[in-house]
């Protein structure tokens, strides 16, 4: 029986699964149309797209500043830890002089390739900039403006096959993030003892580094993804069970935990630069 949405006999649009144009191919309903919204949805993945840029500009312009990363006792996520001998001296800080005299620019570069690989290639990520900035798709039952779709086959997207390594690397991160936030509960003479307002900035974003680095979909799959009998592993099942309801979140977290590692970084330019005087609790 006819439905009005069958392609005509001489419809020039190319036939096949990669080689046609998403929802316009030749398999696909003949609707002219783009979409049939009605709603603004654009609005998202334009937020998205935004807010992402935001971070871009805002994290590019800190890791080559190469200054005001560092006012005792706190160090900026995105410099730590700092492996170049032209670091700031932190006492009993995240610092050696790993690659010595030679690294010429911001030691911020050496280190941040890993949390940035992470993100990169983390699955919500992907489907955040492949909408914001690539539209494949631009939003649920809205055609894509590209001819073909290759998948995560080709370069540079085969790349992404590598979220599961860097996931190692967000852990060995976070173990060093913890460790300055445990260090940001001294004064600025190293005393122990003490908690200002950049300790409680820096306790929230490594609850939140955590969070976000748990609930990864590697995680899960690291934890209990081959298991065939969860009875038989007990602890590990909880564990399962417990990334699996962070995982529920993963996206709410990516966010949160972006945010919160540049409030962090801000934090620590206002205090190092002189523009702001880190309040005592005690």
């Amino acid at each position: 029986m006819a439905t009005g949405t069958e392609p005509p006999a001489t419809d020039p649009r190319p036939r096949g699964g990669t080689g046609g144009s998403g929802v316009r191919s030749a398999s696909r309903a003949a609707i002219p149309a783009a979409h049939l919204r009605t709603d603004r949805w654009w609005l998202a993945p334009a937020a998205t797209a935004a807010g992402l840029l935001a971070f871009v500009v805002y994290s590019t312009w800190r890791a080559f500043a190469d200054t005001d990363y560092y006012a005792a006792p706190y160090v900026s996520p995105f410099y730590s830890p700092c492996l170049a001998e032209r670091c700031r001296t932190m006492h009993a800080g995240p610092n050696s002089d790993l690659f010595g005299g030679w690294w010429g620019i911001s030691p911020a570069i050496i280190i941040l390739i890993f949390p940035l690989g992470f993100r990169l290639t983390c699955y919500y990520y992907r489907k955040a900039y492949y909408r914001g900035f690539w539209a494949s798709p631009p939003a649920c039952a809205v055609a894509e403006p590209h001819r073909g779709y290759s998948g995560e086959t080709r370069f540079p997207l085969i790349l992404q096959n590598l979220h599961r390594y860097f996931f190692y690397a967000a852990i060995l991160v976070a173990c060093v993030l913890t460790y300055d936030t445990v260090l940001s509960f001294r004064d600025e003479h190293y005393a122990w003892g003490h908690m200002g307002l950049g300790s409680l900035v820096f306790l929230v974003n490594i609850t939140l580094i955590w969070a976000y680095t748990l609930s990864c979909h590697s995680c899960r799959h690291i934890v209990g993804g081959r298991l065939r009998h969860f009875s038989r592993h007990p602890v590990r099942y909880r564990m399962w069970q417990a990334i699996g309801r962070l995982n529920a979140r993963h996206m709410l977290l990516a966010w949160a935990s972006l945010v919160s590692v540049a409030l962090a970084d801000f934090y620590v330019y206002l205090v190092a630069s002189g523009a702001f005087d880190d309040p005592r609790f005690f």
